[in-house]
């Protein structure tokens, strides 16, 4: 996998790649029409951050590639590439929890907190990715 050059766009299988953990400056691409929704992405090595409909969907420092990402009412589900450990906030609903599983392990359950956020790192090596599955319980 690689660096999404676009900055964000879709694929064939449904899903959206967004993000260039590689730029050195901060660089934004918005009003990227998906599913009815609209949606924005800066990134660049330090942070890459997913905004829909004015709200932040995905944030992960530093920065990242993000392949297949696709949200249904009960999952979130994406493949993550950094060059080195990268901590990671996704929006959800408010309080609930989450089974979070990476590569297919259960990392465990978290509660979302009142504003609708989970956290977690994730380690990784230049060039490795990791699959995420978060499963609302």
């Amino acid at each position: 996998m690689a660096n999404v050059k676009e900055l964000l766009r879709t694929e064939e299988n449904g899903t959206i790649s967004f993000g260039d953990y590689s730029l050195d400056t901060k660089t934004k691409l918005s009003d990227f029409k998906f599913e009815d929704n609209t949606y924005k992405v800066k990134t660049f090595k330090e942070i890459t951050r997913l905004e829909k409909n004015g709200g932040v969907v995905y944030e992960s420092v530093p920065g990242s590639a993000v392949h297949d990402y696709k949200e249904t009412e009960r999952q979130i589900a994406f493949v993550v590439e950094a060059v080195d450990d990268i901590h990671i906030t996704l929006e959800v609903e408010p309080e609930k929890e989450y089974k979070v599983f990476v590569d297919d392990t259960n990392i465990g359950k978290m509660k979302s907190t009142l504003g609708g956020k989970i956290d977690f790192s994730i380690e990784l090596n230049e060039g490795e990715t990791a699959k995420v599955q978060v499963v609302k319980l």
